[in-house]
């Protein structure tokens, strides 16, 4: 039990480590006129976490990378900037993990990365609306006049490309990681 705990530490540390990896050197505006929205994959090592070791695992290691994404790769959004992130990528991480938990097939897996996509892009409509206006200072008219022009959008991109990577990726970090079963007792599902 305690070599299991290690090992998922581990893997774990690892993801997360990759995930800041990723956020520093990959990102980039995808927006035009929204040049602060920027694309980053740092979603994708937390969403094949969860998928590995479950949705409280999942937003445990979203946790950890808000934290140090904030404290080491962007400073200047401060807290409110990995609050979002918490927020936005938890709520992804956790409803795609509580659907693949329960149905560890592939289409449990498109059908959990399609729904995590959906309830990210929603929340981040009121996260926008609080905190881009509460704490960040602008407008809140502005914030609305981007809603559908680039926030929107942005985000359905986003999760969209994230999701579709982490489907792709799953299976092969799993086996890197010589994971044959999850610890919660169901198969990896073997690629059909």
């Amino acid at each position: 039990m305690k070599r299991e705990n290690t090992k998922r530490l581990v893997h774990l540390g690892m993801l997360a480590g990759v995930s800041l990896l990723l956020v520093y050197f990959v990102h980039f505006p995808i927006i035009p006129g929204a040049a602060f929205l920027e694309y980053d994959m740092a979603d994708v090592p937390i969403l094949i976490g969860t998928f590995l070791y479950g949705p409280l695992w999942g937003l445990m290691l979203t946790f950890v990378v808000s934290v140090l994404q904030w404290l080491l790769v962007s400073p200047a959004s401060g807290w409110v900037g990995a609050l979002m992130h918490f927020v936005a990528t938890g709520s992804f991480a956790l409803v795609a993990g509580l659907i693949y938990a329960r149905k560890r097939t592939r289409g449990g897996a498109v059908v959990s990365l399609v729904a995590g996509a959906l309830t990210m892009i929603a929340m981040m409509i009121p996260l926008n609306l609080i905190f881009t206006v509460g704490f960040l200072g602008v407008p809140r008219q502005a914030v609305v006049d981007m809603l559908l022009p680039a926030i929107i959008p942005f985000n359905v991109i986003k999760t969209a490309v994230n999701g579709v990577m982490t489907f792709l990726l799953y299976k092969s970090v799993a086996r890197v990681l010589r994971i044959e079963r999850a610890p919660a007792g169901g198969p990896v599902p073997e690629s059909k």
